[in-house]
This record gives C-alpha cells, structure tokens and sequence, in this order.
C-alpha cells in the first residue's frame, strides 16, 4: 500500500505542544480532510508533511522511505494555501506553466501539460487571458490547474476556499473533488467547515489539541463519533448522562428522560447521544415516544430545528421544513426507534493536559 506514513509526530512551540503523537497512513489515491477547531494542529501537521516545520520527534515517510532531512522543494510535494497568489505579470498558460519551468521540464512537453490541466478544470481557451480580469470561480481553478500542473505525488490544501461566499465554495469543492478523483491524486485537506469535509474527502481525521480524536468515512464520523468532542464538533448536541443495566434479561440505557433498549457490550456510565435528526411528529412513526413542550422553534430553509424539553433536559430536533411545526409553548409527543436515535459513546476522554497545552481553553 504505501503512499504517506505520519509516525508518531511530535511538535512544540515552546512548552505547547501542537502535534501530540500523531499516527497516519494515506494510501496512494485516497483524499483526507482534517478537520477541526482553530489551535487543533491541522495546519501544524501539514507543513510538517511538507517539511516547512521540523518535528521534535517521530517521522514521515513516503513509499517506505523517511523524508527526514529531504528539503520542501524535492519531496515533490504540493501545496495551495487560502492566500495562494498568481503572478499578476503572467497569462493564464504563464501561471499554471512556471511551476513547471522551475522544475526543468521540456518546452515542448511544458505546452501539453498545461493545455490537459486548463481543460481538466473547466479552463480551455483561456491560455492568454489576464489573471486580473478572471472571476473569483475563474481564479480559483486557475490555482488549481497550476498546484496539480506538476503531477505532485501528494497535494495539500489548506483552507484554499475559506474567504468565497456558500455557493461558491459548494459548487468548487464538488469539482475539486471530481478532479481529483480523475487524477487519482493523493490529497490532504485542511478545514474546519464540516461540510467541506464530508463533501471532499474519502476519509475525516478529527484533530483535537495536537491528537486525533478520530478517523473515519464521513458517514462514520458523522453516525458514530467516538467522543463527547466529535459529537459536539459535528453538531450533535443532544448528550445525557447514562447507565448502561440489564433488566429482564434485555440491555437497556438508563437517562433522565427515560429507559432505553441498546446494542452495547458497555456496561456502567455511559454518554448517551440522541441524534436531531432521528424524531417524528407523527406519534405513531415509531415504537417509543418522549413528550415535552417546545421551547424554541426556528426556521432554517430546508428544516425546521425545534427545541423541546423533556424530564427537565432541552433537546434539539431537526424536522423538514414541509411539516408542520409546533409552536412555542406547545406540547407535543415525538416517536422514535432506539437502534436509529440512540448511540452511546462511553466514558469521556480524558481533557487535555494543561501541561502540555497552556494556551488551550
């Protein structure tokens, strides 16, 4: 298999340690995304990989072969960072083709290489155009076509579409993703947009103060987080203390608001998440219902997100916004089936040692 092995890294900044142990492989072909909140180490890690920043400890390796000591500029690595400036001098063809230039390639070979990158990102035509004059879609696929121009073996981005606007960032991350996958390209994506993530990626690594707190395909992170931290990053908010029992011979999970069948091998105390998406007006939808009244009620295009109190806890509620939605104040009773609505995630990990990340709040 091969491709990119991250062993063990460490990282500090003085007594802080951004990159705590961290462990990877990326298999030629797969794209990554890294995911997290500001100060989690995503970025840390990519220029480790790219050899900007030296680890304290723990190695990086490609095909089998440690990268220690290789220089940025022969790892044949590629980078493309928000802030990923063309050179306002050159065209269009000038920009994707310096990269290639500076690496020595043959004119005669440079030409059809930039020519199969411009048409790959939906660019033909456009060799003698201006930079100046592009759109802001324009621009940002002329930035790829240059960062891809080079065949790297591996391409990093790191926040390349944080500053556009909703729609545009949907419609060039779907792209982005179409081109590489035609490429078969190795790719690692930083981001703190969830969607971004789930859209762009084969595999989520769930960064958390230096550590990963999880790998997996996005429906896996997003069904079954592994921690109160990747619940709560993925917005699925609705955790209650639990006891895992057995009663009558069944595996039930005992809440504040109420008892419930469970799938688990756990046993004890248990966090208890119950998904905003898994709820039903209609009463008679599923076989355990949960009663309370509405606290809060908001619109949000395609859903409607309804607060409502149970046993004393607010729980949020996501419904289609074609159903009717209660009104505030209103008592209303939600059908449900355990095995959809409820995951337990254990016992909580251990916080962060203060240690090690003063600066982390």
């Amino acid at each position: 298999m091969n491709g990119l092995e991250i062993v063990n890294i460490i990282k500090k900044f003085g007594r802080v340690y951004a990159l705590d142990g961290i462990s990877l492989e990326i298999p030629p072909g797969e794209i990554i995304a890294l995911l997290g909140p500001s100060g989690s180490g995503k970025s840390t890690l990519l220029y480790v990989i790219a050899g900007l920043e030296i680890p304290d400890s723990g190695d990086i390796r490609w095909d089998g072969s440690s990268l220690a000591g290789v220089a940025p500029h022969l790892r044949n690595f590629g980078m493309m960072f928000q802030d990923f400036a063309l050179f306002p001098h050159m065209d269009v063809f000038d920009n994707v083709a310096f990269g290639l230039r500076m690496a020595g390639m043959e004119r005669d070979e440079i030409r059809p290489r930039v020519t199969e990158m411009l048409e790959l990102v939906g660019l033909a035509g456009f060799d003698g155009r201006d930079v100046n004059t592009l759109s802001v879609g324009a621009l940002q696929r002329e930035k790829k076509a240059r960062s891809l121009a080079p065949h790297p073996r591996l391409l990093m981005l790191d926040e390349p579409l944080g500053s556009l606007d909703r729609n545009l960032r949907e419609r060039l991350i779907l792209e982005l993703r179409d081109i590489l996958k035609r490429m078969q390209q190795t790719a690692i994506y930083v981001t703190h947009d969830l969607e971004e993530a789930f859209t762009l990626a084969d595999k989520v690594v769930v960064l958390n103060a230096g550590k990963i707190e999880q790998v997996g395909q996005p429906q896996e992170i997003y069904n079954q987080p592994a921690s109160l931290f990747v619940a709560r990053f993925v917005g699925l908010g609705n955790l209650l203390p639990g006891r895992v029992i057995k009663m009558n011979g069944k595996t039930v999970v005992d809440t504040t608001i109420g008892q419930f069948p469970v799938q688990s091998s756990q046993d004890g105390e248990v966090t208890v998440l119950i998904r905003p998406d898994s709820m039903n007006l209609d009463a008679n939808h599923g076989s355990y219902t949960l009663e309370g009244y509405v606290v809060d009620s908001t619109f949000r295009g395609s859903t409607c997100r309804v607060v409502v109190e149970v046993g004393g806890e607010n729980l949020t509620f996501d419904f289609l916004s074609s159903v009717e939605a209660p009104g505030k104040g209103e008592k209303i009773r939600l059908s449900f089936n355990p095995d959809e609505a409820i995951r337990l995630i254990g016992k909580p990990p251990a916080s962060p040692d203060p240690k090690k990340h003063p600066t982390l709040s």
